[in-house]
């Protein structure tokens, strides 16, 4: 059994984002082991009585800290500095989260697991004076995302993006650096850090709940394509304008009666005023996933940027949804796993693939079993938390120092 503080920039609950679905799933595997859990979280607003009580459930103890609003003086004024990158500031410089986390310091923890770099600013300064060592996980290379975050502001955006990249390239650097060791989601990914620091770098992949989707079959009859997805993730809010723009218009061509169904968190207003054909299907966040799944007939996952494995793919995979995807959505699964899709890089192939599984159901069901089948054997969440175990056995009990 091992006492944790975990440290995040948000709450794990409800999982409305690939990160806070991984978060979920691995505290609540932890707590089920056995382990004592602490989590500190940032929030944009305080949660609800039954959100607070679902996570009091299964962890020791709550704590959160509500972030200061994005338009906030301060906030725009340390976005201005130039030591840390944008995505830094606009976390840190926060005192409340930074005394909350030096008043937990003082207990003897096993393990201080920190995630997402961007949350560091506000904790490093405890963590040196209390000469702490510390576990983190980067759930992407956030100095590729955060260029492309600007990029999408338009020319206003695209011309500090460089020098954005290259701010969150050296912030990268220097907390690697500090952390006791570091946690990849992909080998890609693990790759790319290697690159950059000496702390050893372990890969804890993404997974699935799959028994939660055993019993789920799609509905191959309904000729409805779901795209699922956050689209606070720019990589995401691309892939829906990607679909609508280029890739279903072809499909429509050959298939008239084919539906796009768009779901997930944040889905931004303007879309549904901007496009107005009834094949499109707008709708939000859905907590109750194999509902949904039941209701399409094909899964898309037309991203073209983005690092990290795509959570809303292993979950399609799992309910044995066909799934036509972008090498670049498919980061993370190994070659052995290709089997499982129908894989094309622009938006003729994407729309052919897309018709031809909606017109032969045996070859959708023949694709989606064999996904389901993958999922089960490599990609369950047990294995993912049995890999942070292994990680956590080979942390010197979160009492390193960590390095100037």
């Amino acid at each position: 059994m091992l006492r944790i503080l975990w440290v995040s920039p948000y709450l794990p609950w409800p999982t409305s984002s690939g990160g806070k679905t991984r978060q979920y799933a691995l505290l609540r595997r932890l707590a089920d082991a056995g382990h004592r859990i602490t989590l500190l979280a940032l929030t944009k607003a305080a949660p609800s009585a039954a959100e607070l009580g679902h996570l009091e459930g299964f962890l020791e103890r709550v704590i959160y800290v509500r972030r200061r609003p994005l338009r906030h003086p301060l906030t725009l004024l340390h976005a201005l500095r130039p030591f840390e990158p944008l995505l830094a500031s606009i976390n840190g410089h926060h005192r409340a989260f930074q005394h909350r986390f030096r008043a937990l310091l003082a207990a003897p923890w096993d393990v201080i697991q920190i995630e997402h770099s961007y949350s560091f600013q506000s904790i490093e300064r405890p963590l040196r004076e209390l000469r702490r060592g510390f576990v983190l996980t980067e759930h992407n290379v956030e100095s590729e995302l955060s260029g492309i975050t600007l990029a999408r502001l338009g020319w206003l955006g695209a011309l500090p993006a460089p020098i954005e990249r290259l701010r969150y390239r050296r912030w990268e650097r220097r907390v690697f650096d500090l952390a006791t060791h570091l946690i990849a989601v992909t080998d890609a990914d693990a790759a790319a850090f290697r690159t950059v620091t000496d702390t050893p770098v372990a890969v804890v992949p993404n997974g699935v709940d799959t028994a939660a989707f055993a019993d789920v079959a799609p509905n191959s009859t309904d000729q409805r394509i779901l795209f699922l997805g956050n689209y606070d993730y720019p990589p995401n809010v691309d892939a829906v304008e990607w679909l609508i723009a280029d890739i279903m218009p072809r499909v429509w061509q050959q298939q008239p009666s084919a539906r796009l169904a768009i779901y997930g968190h944040a889905v931004p207003a303007r879309w549904r005023r901007r496009h107005t054909d009834p094949r499109i299907e707008w709708g939000g966040f859905v907590d109750a996933l194999p509902t949904l799944h039941r209701r399409a007939a094909v899964f898309v996952a037309p991203l073209r940027a983005g690092g990290g494995s795509k959570l809303k793919v292993f979950e399609a995979m799992a309910s044995a949804l066909p799934i036509v995807a972008t090498p670049q959505a498919l980061t993370g699964l190994g070659a052995d796993a290709r089997h499982c899709f129908a894989v094309a890089e622009d938006a003729a192939g994407i729309a052919t693939q897309l018709t031809l599984l909606l017109r032969d159901p045996d070859l959708a069901r023949r694709l989606g079993e064999n996904a389901r089948r993958w999922a089960a054997a490599h990609q369950d969440w047990a294995q993912a938390a049995q890999a942070l175990e292994r990680v956590y056995s080979r942390h010197a009990g979160g009492k390193q120092r960590p390095t100037d």
